[in-house]
């Protein structure tokens, strides 16, 4: 079994995807539908793999974790202690929702008050319902963007879109160069970003 998962983690490790049909059976080296449907059935109730509503496989435990070696000072430094805390799959710590998240690259300055910088890759998640405070992503009269989600008090005269019980929805940059957004025809929240993902 564990030369099955092995191949499909490195298929998936360098596509980013997991494969279809036919690459399974080039992969594996099978020549009949009915093999890799029965592999594929093991791997599922190992826990390796899953299957969406479609049918699409998902990864679940497809890769080994990664060993929490302890703790890091980010104070006054402190003498260093290894010790093995616990294993970690970043998969599952940083898209517990996976059916529901994906990956967004940064372009642009405006958050960088936040810590997300140009070029960063932010993980973002479909919900049914988000909070001012949070770092969303929103289509604002027809354009979209990354921003926190705020809102203000007004007065009944003044209501307009994106407004409700005198409250009215907008969206402020975490840099002082840019100003808040106010939507003036449309509005909508695609997204609230979970976990930012930066290498050096």
């Amino acid at each position: 079994m564990e030369k099955f998962k092995e191949k499909l983690a490195g298929f998936y490790r360098s596509r980013q995807r997991m494969p279809t049909f036919s690459e399974l059976m080039k992969l594996w080296g099978y020549k009949t539908k009915s093999a890799v449907n029965y592999r594929i059935e093991a791997l599922i109730e190992e826990g390796v793999i899953s299957k969406d509503g479609s049918g699409k496989l998902l990864p679940q435990n497809l890769e080994e974790g990664v060993k929490m070696l302890g703790l890091v000072e980010a104070g006054f430094p402190s003498a260093a202690e290894e010790e093995l805390l616990d294993v970690m799959n970043f998969d599952e710590y940083l898209t517990p929702n996976k059916e529901m998240s994906y990956i967004l690259k940064v372009k642009g300055d405006s958050m960088i008050e936040a810590g997300i910088q140009p070029g960063d890759m932010v993980i973002v998640e479909r919900r049914s319902a988000y909070k001012p405070g949070q770092i969303v992503i929103a289509c604002i009269d027809s354009e979209y963007t990354m921003k926190y989600l705020r809102k203000r008090g007004l007065p009944a005269a003044t209501r307009g879109f994106a407004a409700q019980a005198g409250e009215q929805y907008y969206l402020e940059p975490a840099n002082k160069r840019y100003r808040a957004l106010y939507p003036k025809e449309s509005f909508r929240i695609e997204a609230v970003v979970t976990a930012v993902v930066r290498k050096y």
